[in-house]
């Protein structure tokens, strides 16, 4: 049997009309247990992961180990991601989406890993076949995506300041958000790949003057379930 796809949901992704009936599945791990849903579409077993859980956990609270380590156990040989990102980069607007290429760590320090005694390459942290099929399934809809973003990873779960914010478009990034690490970099350690899609919901702080708004970064993402949702079935039965 091929092996499963997972999709992990994030900032206002609870669901997706992509699998039809969804069984609810626990799977244990060393790191805790984790709630999945099992579907299928295209022939295709689908894993369905909250990143932030049923009751939204913030992104620092995520536990990053325990839902990579589940996604494997639950046999998953690939995972599409979305992820809510606010955009540097002027050319980005709210409501495109976008494949990533690369990521720049802005984080502390201290995030989780599988391998602390070894070294781990992540010059080529996004699957390249998989960011391939999403930009041709998102042509095919006409929907506008950027592809080979650069994703900037802030620590939250405050949002950033205008001074980082203009930091971070100097050292090259055009969107920014808080979960890419540890997630992708667990998943290059876990031997999945692994791309995303993310949703950019807004200007990032001092692009606009504008402030940055939650609720508005959720109802972004709410309003982009139709488009995400083909997007992905076309992906998906592609694979």
């Amino acid at each position: 049997m091929a092996e499963r796809i997972a999709i992990i949901g994030g900032s206002g992704v609870a669901e997706l009309d992509l699998a039809g009936r969804l069984t609810p599945m626990l799977v244990t791990t060393p790191f805790g247990t984790v709630p999945v849903q099992l579907g299928e579409y295209a022939g295709r077993e689908i894993i369905f992961l909250l990143r932030h859980g049923k009751d939204y956990c913030l992104p620092s609270e995520i536990n990053y180990r325990a839902n990579i380590s589940a996604l494997k156990r639950a046999g998953v040989g690939q995972i599409i991601a979305t992820a809510a990102v606010g955009a540097i980069n002027r050319a980005f607007k709210p409501g495109d989406l976008a494949t990533l290429d690369d990521f720049i760590d802005f984080t502390r320090g201290g995030r989780d890993t599988f391998i602390k005694r070894q070294f781990l390459d992540v010059s080529r942290p996004y699957d390249q076949a998989l960011n391939r099929q999403i930009l041709r399934a998102a042509k095919a809809l006409k929907l506008k995506l950027h592809a080979n973003a650069i994703y900037a990873c802030a620590e939250g779960p405050r949002f950033e300041t205008r001074a980082e914010i203009r930091m971070y478009g100097q050292a090259g990034a055009d969107v920014v958000g808080m979960t890419q690490v540890p997630e992708v970099v667990l998943a290059t350690e876990a031997g999945i790949p692994y791309a995303v899609i993310a949703v950019i919901t807004n200007y990032a702080a001092g692009v606009t003057g504008k402030p940055v708004d939650g609720d508005h970064v959720v109802a972004v993402m709410k309003k982009k379930k139709k488009a995400l949702t083909a997007l992905l079935k076309d992906v998906v039965a592609a694979l």
